[in-house]
């Protein structure tokens, strides 16, 4: 995507005129009849979701971009970042310092085990949606009212506007490639913006009743219903308001992916569940639900998940074997089995681990014992991984006083005295990141 040096120059001012001198310079740049178009385009590749896409929805439309442009867009992001109040939605955990799928995962356990542990006949009930075209659908004009209220200053906003509208984009797939068109909504998947603008897109979709949570990852978004004396009124209603709110920002739930979870381990009670209704289609309920790369089965147990990761583990251990057999040297091995077979045995450990049994636990050492003897070098154990993980995440919750889990680690000796009824919750990571602390706070 070439530009003239003319072009290049004028824009480039005008981008680093809205972050570092502000409203003045950027409206005197506006005025210019300077074009910015060519930083827009964008080609459009088609990235398969599955092995054998047999429509268009299984395809992912991924924005190949200027690199210059890339390079503004940073520049833009840090600095909305950084004017952004510490009022959002604390439970978006994506695109936000120190937060991770380690956090909106523990968070949901965590609120769903205390909610079981406060009484027995309690369920919860989890209702992961998913929507179609999530990022291709925001509407500009409704971004930039929102960013005006988050505090962002007006200038910022018509440069946000004008980067989302009037965007020329073609297609190019299997060597050749289409007509170019223009789109003025959406956000592109692909551009460093996009995810940001996507989360304050959607910042004001929160619950709104105490027996209810909205969990959000980006567009990863968890409903949870904390249910008592089987009472599903308030976390019906959240669903009736989450599509009410879809439909006022033109977001469009997809009800075939949608998935309802329900947790109850009450074994003598018969229970007639209410299953939801979005656009006029029922949801499905699952025994299991794959959720930021975590499979969450209705028993809170996580044989399923380690399963799945064991077996995706032991095939690269083949790959380990072959780069041995070139005679490769011993740290170039470690490196390779860190970053392809470590960094899937130990992914959101910190999630379920500590709830894991000793026959998975097992399981997953033995493919660290296979690499140790391939490697011919010892490798850290997991539990290990997990300790320290633990210990660094608490810190990290502990000195970030806007993060949403900070309050459960500072009240830690109220937390101790708890008379917890079920294993699950004391073999947590909150329990254990709170016995971490203190086990370092007696030692020093």
């Amino acid at each position: 995507m070439m530009c003239s040096s003319g072009s290049l120059s004028l824009s480039s001012l005008w981008t680093l005129a809205v972050v570092t001198h502000g409203n003045q310079m950027c409206d005197k740049l506006q005025d210019s009849n300077t074009s910015v178009t060519c930083f827009k385009e964008s080609i459009i590749v088609p990235v398969p979701k599955k092995p054998h896409p047999a429509s268009l929805n299984d395809y992912r439309p991924v924005a190949l971009t200027s690199v210059v442009m890339k390079c503004f867009e940073r520049l833009v992001r840090d600095f909305i970042i950084s004017s952004l109040p510490d009022t959002l939605d604390p439970l978006q955990f994506a695109y936000r310092p120190n937060r991770s799928t380690d956090d909106a995962i523990s968070h949901l356990l965590h609120t769903s085990l205390t909610h079981l542990d406060t009484r027995r006949g309690n369920y919860v009930k989890m209702l992961f949606i998913d929507y179609s075209s999530a990022f291709n659908t925001i509407i500009p004009s409704t971004l930039t009212t929102k960013l005006e209220h988050l505090g962002l200053s007006s200038s910022m906003c018509q440069w946000i506007s004008n980067f989302l509208t009037g965007r020329p984009q073609a297609v190019r797939m299997g060597g050749h490639v289409s007509a170019s068109t223009t789109l003025s909504t959406g956000a592109p998947q692909g551009c460093v913006l996009s995810p940001l603008l996507y989360s304050l897109y959607t910042y004001d979709c929160v619950a709104t009743t105490s027996s209810t949570t909205i969990i959000k990852f980006a567009d990863d978004t968890v409903v949870v219903g904390l249910i008592s004396d089987n009472n599903e009124t308030a976390y019906l209603k959240e669903i009736r308001n989450l599509e009410n709110w879809c439909q006022r920002n033109n977001l469009l739930l997809n009800v075939s992916k949608t998935k309802e979870l329900i947790v109850d381990f009450s074994t003598k009670q018969e229970r007639n569940y209410q299953t939801p209704v979005i656009n006029e289609c029922p949801v499905e309920r699952v025994d299991s639900f794959k959720y930021l790369g975590v499979h969450i089965t209705q028993d809170l147990s996580w044989s399923c998940h380690i399963n799945t990761v064991v077996k995706k583990a032991r095939q690269r251990l083949y790959h380990l074997r072959r780069l041995r057999d070139f005679q490769l040297p011993s740290k170039v091995l470690r490196n390779f089995y860190s970053c392809t077979i470590e960094s899937i045995l130990a992914g959101n450990i910190l999630t379920w681990f500590g709830n894991s049994t000793m026959q998975d636990r097992r399981a997953l050492q033995r493919v660290v014992r296979s690499a140790e003897r391939t490697i011919r070098s010892e490798l850290p154990d997991l539990h290990s991984i997990y300790s320290r993980r633990c210990w660094t995440k608490a810190r990290k919750m502990v000195k970030d006083l806007s993060h949403p889990n900070n309050r459960l680690l500072r009240s830690g000796k109220r937390f101790r005295s708890l008379k917890t009824n079920t294993e699950r919750l004391r073999r947590s990571f909150f329990p254990q990141a709170i016995r971490s602390l203190n086990h370092t706070t007696t030692q020093y």
